[in-house]
């Protein structure tokens, strides 16, 4: 570890923080970070960067810090670095309070919200605009295929992954105020984040504290088919609609699915364009006309538009086959609330039409495990052939009653012609995957985290 740095990056693992590092690494600054243990990609990219972290926290691992410590949101007050922060009086800020305050301001800067698509949106406005030689900075909650997290570009363009979630323990608005935006995106907005929203009107709300954010002359761009997104969007100053009903202004007029990718007739610009990305799923559609539609806004012209989503190389970990072996496709996917879940298997169904969906499903967010999702998972995993699930991952932070109850799930998927198996807590779902699968399958593992390395464990003992 040097023993200074500009920005020491309190933790440094995750997707957002490892993003966060490659831009100030790029943009000339000295990063250094720590954390508890970091897995590709991030891993990946920070010994990439030649960014020097270390592992564990410990008031001693602090370097002298020329500019600020930058503090996660998963940091609580407690962490003995966080402690030292303060009783030292260092200065300090956070992730997302950082990034508005270097890549947001005085920009055209594209924030993209909602409860899901974020990363997929996002990474797809970074890839038009870059297409269309705007050549943004893009700050992503994913990795886009074959690429990375983040880009410093050196426009005014700016494109954000725009986070409800809270910014850190001394900041709990959520992170998309940071973020000066003059295109604010709503692509749908349901209940979620259980551990911080008590409810669907107090997300609502802090939606429209972001679309109330948007700078001077800027544009609300919000999903006209979503009823969460219309109302947030109602009583902005300038709307641009986009969906399938009559009074969108960017409208798909109908949708299919070709040679696994999807293929929408928008009307843009007063002439209707065939638009075809390589995604699938009727939730990418909502995706590919937020991006059309702000497309429209950053004066690209609908024919460049067609030709940058025929390249879109996709995001990892939405849909992402990462292997194949005894004769069963293995694919790795983010989802985790009920709604991105039911979502996906859509999706899985178009892209592997007549084969055996067997998902194995880790409830890792505060959110994912909760009770009152119930109905909403039984009708998701309807769409299966065969489910597994996995222990709830923060259980010991979840009252019993409030808890999914995953074996009355499993049963009532049973009576409904799946085949659920749950995972005793404490147990490695493996064995049990392993046991439904057979040749022909598509296994599917769903989880906001790593689920333990699953996806390359079952591949190893398929034979991969």
């Amino acid at each position: 570890m040097r023993d200074s740095c500009h920005y020491y990056l309190l933790p440094i693992g995750g997707m957002a923080t490892a993003a966060l590092a490659g831009l100030l690494s790029e943009s000339g600054f000295r990063v250094c970070g720590v954390d508890t243990a970091i897995y590709p990609p991030a891993s990946e990219l920070l010994a990439e960067l030649q960014v020097p972290v270390r592992l564990g926290f410990d008031p001693a691992h602090i370097p002298e810090v020329e500019k600020a410590v930058v503090i996660g949101n998963a940091v609580p007050i407690t962490n003995p670095e966080a402690q030292a922060v303060l009783a030292r009086g260092l200065p300090y800020t956070s992730q997302a309070a950082l990034f508005g305050e270097l890549f947001c301001q005085n920009r055209k800067t594209v924030v993209v919200a909602g409860t899901h698509g974020k990363t997929t949106t996002t990474a797809l406005v970074a890839h038009v605009l870059t297409h269309a030689g705007l050549d943004p900075t893009a700050f992503i909650g994913g990795v886009p295929r074959g690429g990375k997290p983040w880009r410093l570009g050196h426009s005014r363009w700016t494109v954000v992954e725009g986070d409800e979630y809270n910014t850190a323990f001394f900041d709990k608005g959520p992170k998309f105020l940071h973020y000066f935006p003059h295109i604010f995106v709503v692509n749908n907005v349901e209940f979620d984040h259980a551990d911080l929203y008590p409810s669907l009107d107090a997300i609502l709300a802090a939606f429209r504290a972001g679309v109330a954010r948007v700078i001077g002359d800027g544009w609300v761009v919000a999903n006209g088919d979503d009823p969460g997104a219309r109302e947030v969007a109602a009583h902005a100053r300038k709307v641009l609609w986009y969906g399938q009903s009559a009074h969108a202004q960017v409208r798909c007029r109908q949708f299919s699915h070709r040679h696994g990718n999807l293929v929408a007739e928008v009307a843009l610009d007063g002439d209707v364009w065939e638009l075809e990305v390589p995604l699938v799923g009727r939730h990418n559609l909502a995706n590919l006309l937020a991006v059309a539609a702000v497309s429209r806004l950053a004066g690209i012209p609908p024919e460049t538009l067609q030709k940058a989503l025929a390249t879109f190389p996709g995001v990892r970990r939405r849909l992402e086959v990462v292997g194949e072996a005894g004769g069963v496709t293995v694919v790795d996917d983010f989802a985790h609330h009920p709604t991105a879940v039911g979502l996906t298997l859509e999706g899985a169904r178009e892209r592997f039409p007549g084969r055996r969906l067997v998902v194995a499903f880790e409830p890792r967010s505060l959110t994912a495990g909760r009770a009152e999702l119930f109905p909403l998972y039984e009708r998701a995993f309807v769409l299966a052939d065969g489910v597994v699930l996995a222990p709830i991952f923060h259980r010991h932070r979840l009252p019993t009653e409030e808890q999914l109850d995953r074996h009355r799930l499993a049963a009532q998927l049973k009576a409904k012609g799946v085949d659920a198996v749950v995972v005793e807590d404490g147990g490695d779902p493996l064995p049990t995957v392993l046991a439904l699968l057979r040749p022909g399958d598509v296994f599917i593992a769903m989880s906001s985290g790593d689920f333990g390395g699953l996806p390359r464990r079952v591949l190893a003992a398929l034979g991969a």
